[in-house]
């Protein structure tokens, strides 16, 4: 089929991933439908191809809209945020949203829908043995209401596998360009041209952006039904990760290790803090998440999907650039 004659709706569209993977999705010469909240905060490519339209996921009304005339979706919209003290915010939108949108999918005879979930719906690993799609979410991150209500998400769907072609894929720590709030890329901001650097213990499976989003591209072409891909890159403890932003930016800076007790002892008073009613991060299950090496492998999204990894050094650098251009780091 003429890719133009195909009609990808894209939810989240103003998103880290989603930006991307609408741009190559143009540069595919697919039509896109981005479902956003606001299209002033809309800051990647556009062309003729692409109609944006303005509306909430969790609007029966507006799903039913957004879905005439797309054949493909790839639903990324989500809360990511971990700092809202309920589950049920999570479930609505990352959960029953997800739900809802693929009945509505089937009832329009959509041909196949793609959800991003999270690396951390499964279980992470180590350097030697990292985790994989067979590995059963561990903890802490089966303590996080984002990981718990992507999983739920996840599973929702996929019940579906045998009405419509369904497929997950779950990225790791993405970082590059079109990270408007900014969001994982938070992590390059606190790096940036620091002279000295603090840095937990543990670890993360660092993914360029942009590879993640040829991964979600791959899976909706190519993709078994009822399958989910981990879209992983370089596993890196912290402080790997910062030496490498600071040769890539050519920064000398001292790096200093953060006690996990230090760590988890604030985690105590921000989950105190969250029950009061104050609104912070900060809590004991995401100070417990920086504590550990969450590992992945990229094997079956490599083999199955054909996705080549980058070295994170590409990733960093279109990141820092982005950043750069819109005024957020100097």
């Amino acid at each position: 089929m003429d890719k133009q004659l195909e009609k990808v709706l894209v939810t989240g569209a103003n998103g880290l991933l989603a930006s991307n993977v609408i741009n190559q999705l143009l540069a595919k010469n697919y039509q896109v439908r981005g479902l956003l909240r606001d299209k002033q905060k809309y800051t990647a490519e556009t062309n003729a191809w692409l109609e944006l339209v303005e509306g909430d996921i969790t609007d029966h009304k507006i799903l039913q809209e957004s879905l005439k005339g797309c054949n493909l979706v790839i639903h990324v919209a989500a809360i990511t945020a971990h700092d809202i003290k309920s589950y049920e915010p999570y479930r609505k939108v990352n959960a029953d949203a997800a739900e809802s949108l693929i009945k509505l999918c089937i009832k329009a005879k959509v041909r196949k829908f793609v959800f991003v979930s999270s690396a951390n719906t499964f279980g992470y690993g180590t350097t030697e043995n990292p985790g994989n799609e067979e590995t059963p979410i561990r903890p802490p991150f089966s303590e996080s209401y984002y990981a718990q209500s992507k999983l739920e998400g996840q599973q929702k769907v996929m019940k579906y596998a045998n009405q419509i072609d369904v497929i997950s894929v779950n990225p790791t720590f993405m970082l590059g360009p079109y990270d408007g709030k900014p969001g994982s890329g938070q992590i390059i901001i606190m790096g940036y041209g620091k002279k000295i650097i603090f840095y937990p213990p543990g670890g993360k499976n660092f993914v360029n952006v942009v590879d993640a989003a040829s991964g979600v591209i791959a899976a909706m072409e190519k993709g078994k039904s009822g399958e989910a891909y981990l879209l992983a890159g370089e596993n890196l403890n912290y402080r790997e990760f910062f030496k490498k932003l600071s040769a890539i930016t050519n920064n000398k800076a001292i790096y200093i290790p953060l006690p996990s007790q230090i760590l988890k002892l604030a985690g105590i008073f921000g989950t105190f803090f969250q029950k009061t009613g104050i609104k912070t991060s900060l809590s004991l299950t995401n100070m417990k998440m920086l504590c550990v090496k969450n590992f992945y492998s990229n094997e079956k999204a490599t083999l199955e999907l054909g996705i080549q990894f980058q070295p994170i050094e590409k990733g960093i650098k279109q990141a820092v650039e982005w950043f750069k251009k819109h005024g957020m780091i100097k």
